[in-house]
């Protein structure tokens, strides 16, 4: 019984640190995700000649929730980047999130929320926890990936750079 459990924690820590230690995509992979009129949205709807800043929230996340109040509150500067906002999470929970934390940021132009239906994110982006944010150049290479909402003036300096 007792080495049962040893194995069993040894086990979930062996998964916990291969799930901590998962390195972002370096480029953007192909992807279908889903716009609310559910058209599909790929890669090859990014734009091009601009950067791309995604991020990858859970609407009950409270990291998540300032992530977006911070967004929004920086928006001048984020107006540079193409934003997509990607969750696994329905139309109703993300319209409530965007509702809530998201005021500022509904119904801009280079913003685009997205569902992914098909659970693609995960395993072609490589994100380690909620949220994670990605900010890939218009030669679509990540030059910044971070997961703790605090972090988000590091984005602000990238984008206002260029």
């Amino acid at each position: 019984m007792i080495k049962h459990r040893v194995v069993t924690i040894l086990f979930l820590l062996f998964i916990s640190n291969t799930i901590n230690a998962q390195i972002p995509a370096a480029t953007i992979p192909d992807f279908t995700f889903y716009r609310f009129n559910q058209t599909a949205f790929t890669n090859k709807d990014l734009p091009t000649g601009k950067m791309i800043f995604i991020v990858f929230f859970d609407p009950d996340c409270d990291h998540c929730q300032h992530a977006i109040a911070t967004i929004g509150q920086q928006y001048h500067t984020f107006k540079k980047a193409a934003v997509y906002l990607v969750s696994m999470f329905g139309q109703d929970k993300m319209n409530h999130f965007m509702d809530t934390y998201g005021k500022a940021l509904k119904g801009q132009k280079n913003l685009v929320l997205l569902q992914d239906k098909l659970g693609q994110f995960i395993n072609k982006f490589k994100p380690r926890k909620y949220p994670s944010m990605f900010l890939y150049s218009p030669e679509k290479k990540l030059l910044l990936y971070e997961d703790d909402p605090e972090t988000i003036s590091k984005f602000i300096k990238q984008i206002a750079a260029k």
